[in-house]
């Protein structure tokens, strides 16, 4: 009797041996209700909460504010570059904007007035020469670190896109007009908008005095067949803009036009480049029905390219045959050293892709096949 319950005293034991060591060794780990996406290429780590990528919390109110879909998408891209300059992908990971909503934004892009005194906008004016809307779009977003149990955040940079004209009609169903803006006045606009995120900014709760950055964007006009591009953003730890950095960015349309003025002779080289390589592939496959490109040159220099090559094919051989072909012209025309990708497509949906890492001399190849 004795042994029987000694072996139920020392099952017990056991038992509540092993309870204590799983709320020990697994309650740390359960507790974290957030993961990453993985990075690679130089590119941040996305933050997954609860099984779930975190989306903005103000998701798709730029997608309403572009007309031209070139300028959300550099708009996007360009604002990560600029925040690489001052949050390594290395040290942080990237979280869509948490602090701005939907409603925050569509308020400060607004023109200002008595139901809306927060717009970054000035007031109309006068029907028949309107003030311009400067500001067309504003995006956030956050930079953190893991905390072990937690992100904290450690940086939240703000992207400012300001209208290089402004397209408005004097009477409704009227004939539209446009107001070209210079580039001081859309630099003194975008730097006063500027101020005044950063000191909203600097109220909302949870933001703290971590270093907020604010970069400004140039918006292409509607009809470009290309985006806009940053030209400065300033780092800030404090509730006022403490100085400006100048980005030279500039994004070009691939072949130029031969009465294009003010072409360098690197341009020059880059553009007959690029025709030689359009010549090449035009003389080996039919049917082609346009090969551009868009180029942006940082500090002068070449510094990418994507390229769009529109046909018709008729079999899946003839892809595969293109495909092999554009990657050696490539190769052979292309500037080396640079980040190239080459899409192909036929009725507007992607055939195939040819794309070169920067730094390498390799074109790789991908074929949208089907089984």
């Amino acid at each position: 009797m004795k042994l029987k319950v000694k072996k139920i005293a020392t099952a017990a034991a056991l038992l509540m041996s092993t309870v204590v060591l799983a709320s020990c060794g697994f309650g740390h780990s359960s507790s974290k209700n957030y993961s990453t996406t993985g990075s690679g290429n130089g590119n941040y780590q996305g933050v997954i909460q609860n099984g779930r990528y975190k989306t903005s919390k103000a998701r798709g109110i730029n997608v309403a504010q572009n007309d031209n879909p070139y300028n959300q998408k550099s708009f996007e891209s360009g604002l990560t570059q600029v925040s690489k300059r001052v949050f390594s992908p290395k040290s942080y990971i990237f979280q869509e904007g948490q602090y701005l909503n939907t409603n925050t934004l569509q308020s400060w892009l607004g023109r200002k007035s008595k139901k809306n005194p927060n717009g970054l906008n000035p007031v109309r004016g006068k029907k028949s020469d309107p003030n311009p809307e400067y500001i067309q779009q504003i995006e956030e977003q956050d930079y953190m670190t893991d905390s072990g149990r937690s992100m904290k955040l450690k940086g939240i940079v703000i992207g400012v896109g300001i209208n290089s004209e402004y397209n408005y009609q004097k009477k409704t169903d009227g004939p539209s007009f446009t107001k070209n803006i210079s580039k001081d006045e859309m630099r003194q606009q975008g730097e006063i908008a500027a101020q005044k995120i950063l000191t909203r900014l600097r109220h909302t709760k949870g933001v703290g005095d971590v270093p907020i950055v604010i970069a400004l964007y140039k918006q292409a006009p509607d009809d470009s067949l290309v985006g806009g591009s940053y030209f400065a953003y300033s780092r800030n730890n404090g509730n006022k803009i403490s100085s400006w950095t100048n980005l030279h960015y500039k994004t070009v349309v691939l072949p130029k036009a031969s009465a294009t003025n003010s072409r360098t002779s690197a341009d020059s080289q880059d553009n007959d480049n690029f025709s030689n390589f359009k010549s090449q592939i035009q003389s080996f496959f039919p049917n082609l029905s346009g090969v551009t490109a868009q180029a942006q040159y940082n500090n002068g220099q070449l510094a990418g390219m994507h390229i769009t090559v529109t046909t018709q094919f008729y079999s899946q051989t003839e892809i595969t045959s293109f495909t092999q072909y554009i990657a050696r012209a490539a190769k052979r025309y292309l500037p080396s050293g640079i980040p190239i990708d080459i899409r192909i497509q036929a009725d507007s949906e992607m055939q195939a892709i040819v794309y070169r890492d920067s730094g390498s001399n390799t074109f790789h190849t991908h074929i949208l096949d089907s089984y």
